[in-house]
């Protein structure tokens, strides 16, 4: 006959399964959910390299510069162009920017270089295989141009711009400014996510690994 502290001593539930020191087994994924995993993780990508906070500027800006699209004066039209290069220079210079945490974890903005990593405060020294790792590539200036290029085609859909320069195109035209922006959107969009950049740049979300 047991004791009452014998039977203290017993565990009241017994759990039949893998016991403790066995770690749970993960099942295996299907092929149906790495496609879906690959896809999101791509559109992710795709997400980070279009020059979102870059237009938005412009589509607020540009409907003041063109009067609505009138564009009444030589001056409106001086300074729609210069919003849309310095848009399209920003785009651009974006693209080789990059950001980092140093040893405290503070996040730390830097511009990429043919030597590495310019940290813009000079607060941390990068050893040299960082220094290797984070210089400019040639998938850099790639990103860079698709990146105009996806500006440029996001201009052309909007309609201040083409009243302001192209006032009364024909028919041809009009669908000519329809379908150019699409089929340069989308060429683009399959090269980002083809060939996709590992770089947190300004204004990116920086992950705490």
């Amino acid at each position: 006959m047991e004791t009452p502290a014998q039977e203290q001593a017993q565990p009241l539930l017994r759990i039949n399964g893998p016991s403790q020191d066995q770690e749970p087994r993960i099942p295996p994924k299907t092929p149906a959910q790495r496609a879906v995993r690959k896809t999101f993780k791509l559109t992710a990508h795709l997400a980070n390299l279009l020059p979102t906070g870059t237009v938005l500027t412009f589509q607020v800006v540009s409907p003041v510069l063109t009067h609505q699209g009138k564009c009444p004066t030589a001056l409106n039209h001086t300074l729609t162009l210069a919003l849309l290069t310095l848009c399209a220079v920003s785009c651009f210079l974006l693209c080789f920017t990059d950001t980092i945490r140093d040893e405290l974890g503070k996040v730390r903005h830097g511009i990429a270089t043919f030597k590495g990593l310019w940290v813009l405060d000079g607060s941390v020294q990068l050893s040299p295989e960082d220094e290797a790792r984070y210089r400019i590539r040639l998938l850099d200036l790639l990103h860079g141009v698709m990146s105009v290029l996806v500006f440029a085609s996001i201009a052309l859909f909007d309609p201040n711009v083409i009243k302001c320069f192209y006032p009364s195109p024909s028919e041809e035209a009009r669908q000519l400014l329809v379908a150019l922006p699409i089929g340069v959107g989308v060429a683009c969009s399959l090269v980002f996510l083809a060939f996709p950049t590992k770089r947190h740049g300004i204004g990116f979300p920086l992950s705490r690994c």
